[in-house]
């Protein structure tokens, strides 16, 4: 099982030391899936996106850009996202991945209302509740005909999603540790984020404790199901 980790963020070199979005999610899921190989690709920077049948599936990190943005590498993005579809590969989305491939398959993504939402949130699904850490300004405002909501909170209606092909996506990150966003909310406190929202982070740190392997077991599930070597 040889699956790409698409990592579609230019680094903060002030986050450096806890390695790139790719590595955080590696070291995030390999625990729960060991028998996969996990293959780093900084398209971001620059590396090129691999051919539709080059690996048994994907996983599509966050990034700093919006759907809406301009990069190089963001419409052979949604090109690949089709042809995912069309071969039955899976695919799952973090964050911005989320968010594009709703934006791709048929519904739409756009900059919040909420602002900048930063630190763990509560999220509601049908068989209870769990927290999550989450680093957002954008959402998805209109699900694709093929999904269903599979997790929601109070500010963020389409907080997860599944979909009737090989694919899954979540707004939170279950990769990021608790120190990586506690940190980002000092670093971010007065330019990318507001004072109010700064301080909305660090109160949310304080009051929800979130499982450092959120959602791992499921996305493993997910893969092994659909990835029969």
């Amino acid at each position: 099982m040889h699956i790409a980790v698409l990592d579609l963020c230019k680094p903060d070199a002030r986050l450096a030391h806890y390695g790139n979005l790719g590595s955080l999610i590696t070291r995030w899921l390999t625990p729960h899936l060991p028998e996969a190989k996990l293959s780093e690709l900084n398209i971001a920077t620059g590396a090129a996106l691999p051919k539709v049948n080059d690996y048994d599936g994907y996983i599509l990190s966050g990034s700093e850009k919006g759907v809406y943005d301009e990069a190089d590498w963001m419409q052979p993005l949604r090109t690949l996202l089709l042809q995912l579809r069309a071969a039955n590969i899976p695919v799952f989305g973090i964050c911005f991945g989320h968010q594009l491939m709703a934006d791709t398959y048929g519904g739409k993504a756009e900059k919040s209302t909420h602002g900048f939402v930063v630190g763990p949130r509560e999220f509601n699904t049908d068989t209870g509740q769990y927290a999550a850490r989450v680093m957002h300004q954008d959402q998805i405002t209109q699900v694709p005909p093929s999904a269903k909501v599979t997790a929601s909170a109070s500010y963020c209606p389409v907080a997860a999603l599944q979909y009737d092909f090989p694919a899954r996506s979540v707004q939170f990150h279950p990769e990021y540790p608790h120190h990586f966003i506690a940190e980002a909310t000092e670093l971010f406190d007065g330019n990318l984020m507001t004072k109010q929202e700064a301080a909305d982070s660090r109160q949310s740190l304080a009051q929800y404790t979130v499982a450092d392997d959120l959602y791992g077991a499921e996305t493993a599930a997910f893969f092994r199901a659909q990835i029969r070597t």
